[in-house]
């Protein structure tokens, strides 16, 4: 593991003196990864600084600003990028969509009085879509799109007594759907669709074994089995990881962290799991406890596509922010780093992306330690610069607090630092599988 190598930490240190906006997001990292369907030459990241996007197999990566992008604040947990090349993605805020390869990016007007709290696409047809919102007073819903997005119908009744916070569609039998929820009187509970979203029973989830639990998150059904799921509960001092084997009717913990988990994958046979948190990834597999990889160390997400398993990692603790393992976790190939990102992305001047981003690009990249040059997100970069080249063409449609001096700004490295570094192992669950 490469230690951050002292101009690097000066130039953060300035950098973050200088720009107290960036800083206020904290430092900059990955935070979770999709593949566009069909075609594993593109990936989006998503990212404290927006997104980053890479159409050649991850050869070359693009910066997407959020200010290009129309989130501010609000954080994607994933998105989805679909085969004819839209992407969507849930926010939290509202529902953003590109459908001109990321460069321009609107919110849809459907959901402009609520939150959007997921997103969920159907495995084999991508018209079907389903959302669920989850602002506070206001009308939530489970919404239902037959036209890939275009339009919506609500499938429950608007209430402002429920708030609604993840979905899940089962791969092997998408007429199965999950959803993950919890009421003004604060019960947490599951609701269950066996028929596409028709009707919907509800699980209720008494959570009574963990000390003052306040939420209920969906995370991950089974390719394997529609039976199968596994979702997090956040209680007093820790995260649990729950799973159930019978549709939802009860949830057993499987483990606990101090850390928060925020991620789960699993492999196609549904035996081994990954488990992310901000610091660490854990794996599980069959009846064995859940431990600690050596490695991502700091700011961890897991995608598996195949055979593959991708993940996130700080750059600022080793030298990746996005890797592939062969061996479930246990070694990865680094896959790029932020330094290796190659300015704002290359789109038509007219759009949001070129408008905004390129100008904000070179203030970035002092943090990073990448490139400074700016190309306006219009032209590709020159071939004489170092590291960079022409966008590749579009594949066939085929498929925190401010830090405004340096002293904070060193105490906040420092000790994110340390804590990337702290070891934290989980503890596994009697009886669970």
């Amino acid at each position: 593991m490469s230690p951050l190598p002292p101009w690097r930490l000066l130039l953060v240190l300035l950098t973050l003196r200088a720009a107290p906006a960036l800083a206020h997001a904290g430092l900059p990292e990955t935070s979770n990864a999709s593949v566009r369907r069909g075609s594993e030459n593109d990936f989006i990241l998503g990212a404290s600084f927006g997104a980053v996007i890479s159409r050649d197999h991850g050869q070359t990566w693009r910066w997407l600003c959020p200010e290009g992008m129309g989130i501010g604040a609000w954080r994607p947990e994933r998105y989805f990028w679909l085969t004819g090349g839209e992407i969507l993605a849930a926010t939290g805020s509202t529902l953003i969509r590109s459908k001109d390869g990321a460069c321009t990016w609107t919110s849809h007007p459907f959901f402009k009085d609520t939150w959007v709290t997921n997103l969920a696409v159907h495995p084999t047809d991508e018209r079907i879509m389903y959302a669920t919102t989850g602002k506070p007073s206001a009308g939530n819903g489970i919404f239902r799109s037959e036209d890939g997005g275009e339009t919506w119908t609500a499938l429950t009744p608007l209430t402002p007594d429920i708030r609604y916070s993840a979905i899940r569609i089962a791969a092997s039998d998408p007429r199965i759907i999950y959803v993950s929820a919890q009421d003004t009187q604060t019960a947490m509970f599951l609701l269950r669709s066996e028929d596409g979203g028709q009707t919907w029973t509800r699980l209720p989830q008494p959570l009574s074994q963990f000390e003052r639990p306040y939420d209920l998150i969906l995370l991950l059904v089974s390719d394997a089995s529609p039976d199968v799921l596994w979702a997090r509960v956040s209680a007093q001092g820790l995260s649990y990881l729950l799973k159930s084997t019978d549709r939802g009717a009860t949830l057993t913990a499987a483990m606990d962290t101090a850390d928060v988990i925020i991620g789960a994958e699993a492999s196609a046979d549904g035996r081994t799991v990954w488990v992310s948190t901000p610091v660490h990834m854990y794996r599980g597999k069959d009846d064995e406890a859940f431990t600690e990889l050596t490695l991502p160390n700091g700011n961890a997400c897991a995608l598996r596509v195949g055979n593959t398993l991708y993940g996130c990692g700080s750059s600022w603790v080793h030298d990746w922010a996005f890797a592939s393992s062969q061996d479930e976790g246990t070694t990865w190939e680094p896959v790029f780093g932020l330094t290796g990102i190659q300015g704002s992305h290359v789109c038509a001047a007219e759009t949001p992306v070129a408008q905004f981003c390129p100008s904000r690009w070179p203030q970035l990249a002092a943090i990073l330690g990448a490139p400074t040059y700016t190309d306006g997100g219009v032209e590709p970069p020159p071939p004489q610069d170092a590291g960079t080249g022409p966008e590749p063409e579009q594949p066939q449609k085929d498929g925190c607090s401010t830090t405004s001096g340096l002293v904070p700004a060193a105490l906040l490295l420092i000790t994110l630092t340390l804590g990337l570094r702290s070891r934290r192992a989980p503890h596994q669950r009697d009886g669970s599988s």
